[in-house]
């Protein structure tokens, strides 16, 4: 079943051993031309999260 395009980018938290994942969408990824095993940064204001591509 195809999501609508209101509610393509809403998306459930897992649980993984001690730690949670959600999947990106893809569309971003390619948007932001991320690679599998790339590593990311995690920054939090306020109520949001902000994902970074991490830098040396």
């Amino acid at each position: 079943m195809k999501r609508t395009i209101e509610n393509r980018n809403v998306r459930k938290l897992y649980k993984h051993s001690s730690s949670y994942a959600v999947t990106v969408p893809v569309e971003m990824i390619r948007a932001l031309r991320w690679q599998e095993r790339q590593k990311v940064v995690f920054k939090r204001q306020g109520k949001k999260i902000i994902i970074e591509d991490w830098k040396k």
